[in-house]
C-alpha cells in the first residue's frame, strides 16, 4: 500500500502461547555446572529457612518450650524438609519443588495448643505433651493426602482442571500471601527496605549496567544482598542502635535476639518419637485433616507454578496425584518426627526458580542436602537461622510476586474476550480475596472465627478453609468452570482446555517421559497413566 501508513501484518500478531516457558537458563533436566549448582542449592536453603524458623519461633513459646526446644524443633523441621524434598524430587512429581513447613497448618496447631488440655506446671512437660498431641493429629491427617494421591482420586480431579481455573488458584497461591510481605519489611524498615531495594537492583538492573558477569548478579542476587544487609544489621546491633528500644523493635531488628545459636546443640540427629509417643484426639484429627486438604489444594497451585518455571510441560494428572501422595508421606514424617507443623510445597522457593531462571532438579536436590547437613550440625545451621525476619519478608515480596504472575500467565491459553471467562476469573479472584479477608478480620477483632461453637475442632474445620485465599479462589473457579455451559464446543476453547488435552495422559506427549518418568526404571513397576 502506497504512503507506508499501514502497519505490517506481523506487527499485529499477538505473542503465541507456549507449552513450556522460554528463556529459562537451565530447565528441569539440564543441571548447571557443579560449582554453580552448589551455590544455587545453598541459595534455596537460605530462602526456605524463613518459614522453617518463623513457625517454630511463634509456636514453641506458646507450648511452654524455651530456646533449647525451639532450636531442636527448627533442626527437626529442617531435617524433615530435606528428606521430603529429596523424596518429592526423586519419586513424587520429580519437579524442583522444596517441601517444607506450611503456614496453612498454623491455625489448627494453635487450636491444639490453646485447647486447655495441657496444664502441667512444668513448662517442658507441657511442651512435650502438646507436641505429642500435634503429632497424633498430623499422623491421622496425612492419610487424606496419601489416599487421594496414591489411589488416583486426585488424578481424576485434576483432569477437569483447565488453564482458566488454574489462573485464580496459582495466582492467589502467590499474591494471597501479601500479609507476609511488606508488613514484615515494615517491622524493621531500616533493614527490610534496603534488602528489598538491593534485591530488585541486583536481580533486575545491575546485570544491564555491568555486562560482564550479568548472569552472576541475576542468579546469586539473594546471596549477595542477604549477606550485605545481614552485616549491616549486625553493625547496627553491636553499635547500640537498638539499645533502649521497645521489645518488639529489638526482636525484629537485632541479630542476636533469636536465641537459636545458644540453644542449638553442636551435633544432633533428629529421630522419630523424640518427644514421646503421640497422643490422639478425634476432633483435632478431623480439623487437621481439613487443614491437610486445604494445603493439598494450595500445593496443587504451587506444583503448577514450579512446572512452569522449570520449563517443563504441564503436569500430567497422574504425576500430580503421585506428588500429592508423597506430600502425604511428608506430613506423616512431620508427625512421626514432631516438627510442630505439616508439610507443603514452598511458595517462596517456587518464586526463586523464576528469579534465577534456573529450574534444575539437581539444584533443589543439593539444597535438600544442605537442609539435612545443617539440621545435624546444629550450631552452624543456627547461625544462618538467625537472619532477621524483615530480611526474609523482603525476599517474600519478590518470590510471592513471581508465583502470582506465573498464575496470570496461563491466561495466554484462554479467550479474554469471552464474558464467561471474565465472570469466572473476576468473581473467583474477588471472592478469593474478600472471603478470607472477612474471616481473618473477624478473628483479629473478636479473637475467634465467625464459626464459634463449643467444639473448637469443628470451628477449625470451617474457619481454616475459608481463611485461605488460594483455596477459596481455586475451588470456586474449578466449580464454576466445570458447571457453566461446559458442553459448548466453543467454550472448551475459551477455557483453554484444548491446550492441555495432550497432557491429560502421561503417554500422549513424549516430553512427559523426559520430565516426569521415575528413576531406576521404576516406571516399569509403577506406570503412570
Amino acid at each position: 500500500m502506497a504512503g507506508g501508513g499501514a502497519p505490517k501484518a506481523d506487527e499485529l500478531t499477538p505473542h503465541p502461547p507456549k507449552d513450556q516457558l522460554p528463556h529459562v537458563s537451565y530447565c528441569l533436566t539440564s543441571p548447571p555446572p557443579w560449582p554453580e549448582a552448589i551455590l544455587l542449592g545453598f541459595q534455596h536453603y537460605l530462602v526456605m529457612l524463613g518459614t522453617t524458623v518463623i513457625i517454630p519461633t511463634a509456636l514453641v513459646p506458646q507450648m511452654g518450650g524455651g530456646n533449647e526446644e525451639k532450636a531442636k524443633v527448627i533442626q527437626t523441621l529442617l531435617f524433615v524438609a530435606g528428606s521430603n524434598t529429596l523424596l518429592q524430587t526423586l519419586f513424587g512429581t520429580r519437579l524442583p519443588a522444596v517441601v517444607g513447613g506450611s503456614y496453612t497448618f498454623v491455625a489448627a496447631t494453635i487450636s491444639i495448643i490453646l485447647s486447655g488440655r495441657f496444664n502441667d506446671p512444668d513448662p517442658i512437660e507441657r511442651f512435650k505433651s502438646t507436641m505429642r498431641a500435634i503429632q497424633g493429629a498430623l499422623i491421622v491427617a496425612s492419610t487424606l493426602q496419601i489416599v487421594l494421591g496414591f489411589s488416583g482420586l486426585w488424578r481424576n480431579v485434576a483432569r477437569f482442571l483447565s488453564p482458566l481455573a488454574a489462573v485464580p488458584l496459582v495466582a492467589l497461591a502467590g499474591f494471597g500471601l501479601y500479609e507476609l510481605g511488606f508488613p514484615g519489611v515494615a517491622s524493621c524498615i531500616e533493614i527490610g527496605l534496603p534488602q528489598l531495594v538491593l534485591l530488585v537492583f541486583f536481580s533486575q538492573y545491575l546485570g544491564h549496567v555491568i555486562h560482564r558477569g550479568k548472569h552472576v548478579f541475576e542468579r546469586f542476587s539473594v546471596i549477595f544482598t542477604v549477606v550485605m544487609v545481614w552485616i549491616y544489621a549486625h553493625l547496627l546491633t553491636v553499635g547500640g542502635a537498638y539499645n533502649g528500644k521497645s521489645p518488639k523493635t529489638q526482636t525484629s531488628c537485632r541479630t542476636d535476639r533469636a536465641g537459636i545459636i545458644d540453644g542449638a546443640p553442636w551435633i544432633r540427629i533428629p529421630y522419630p518419637f523424640q518427644w514421646g509417643a503421640p497422643s490422639f484426639d478425634a476432633g483435632e484429627a478431623f480439623a487437621m485433616m481439613v487443614t491437610s486438604f486445604v494445603a493439598l489444594v494450595e500445593s496443587t497451585g504451587t506444583f503448577i507454578a514450579v512446572s512452569r518455571y522449570a520449563s517443563a510441560t504441564p503436569l500430567p494428572p497422574s504425576v500430580l496425584s503421585r506428588g500429592v501422595g508423597w506430600q502425604g508421606i511428608g506430613i506423616l514424617l512431620s508427625g512421626l518426627f514432631g516438627t510442630v507443623n505439616g508439610s507443603s510445597v514452598s511458595v517462596e522457593n517456587a518464586g526463586l526458580l523464576g528469579l534465577t531462571r534456573v529450574g534444575s532438579r539437581r539444584v533443589v536436590q543439593i539444597s535438600a542436602g544442605f537442609m539435612i547437613f545443617f539440621s545435624i550440625l546444629g550450631k552452624f545451621g543456627a547461625v544462618f537461622a538467625s537472619i532477621p525476619a524483615p530480611i526474609i519478608a523482603a525476599l517474600y515480596c519478590i518470590f510471592f510476586a513471581y508465583v502470582g504472575s506465573v498464575g496470570l500467565s496461563f491466561l495466554q491459553f484462554c479467550n479474554l474476550n469471552s464474558f464467561r471467562t471474565k465472570f469466572i476469573l473476576g468473581f473467583s479472584i474477588f471472592l478469593g480475596l474478600s472471603v478470607p479477608q472477612y474471616f481473618n478480620e473477624y478473628t483479629a477483632i473478636k479473637g475467634y472465627g465467625p464459626v464459634h461453637t463449643s467444639g473448637r475442632w469443628f470451628n477449625d474445620m470451617i474457619n481454616v478453609p475459608f481463611s485461605s485465599k488460594a483455596f477459596v479462589a481455586g475451588i470456586l473457579a474449578y466449580f464454576l468452570d466445570n458447571t457453566i455451559h461446559k458442553r459448548d464446543a466453543s467454550i472448551r476453547k475459551d477455557r483453554g482446555k484444548h491446550w492441555w488435552d495432550k497432557f491429560r495422559s502421561f503417554r500422549t506427549d513424549t516430553r512427559s517421559e523426559e520430565f516426569y518418568s521415575l528413576p531406576f526404571n521404576l516406571n516399569k513397576y509403577f506406570p503412570s497413566v
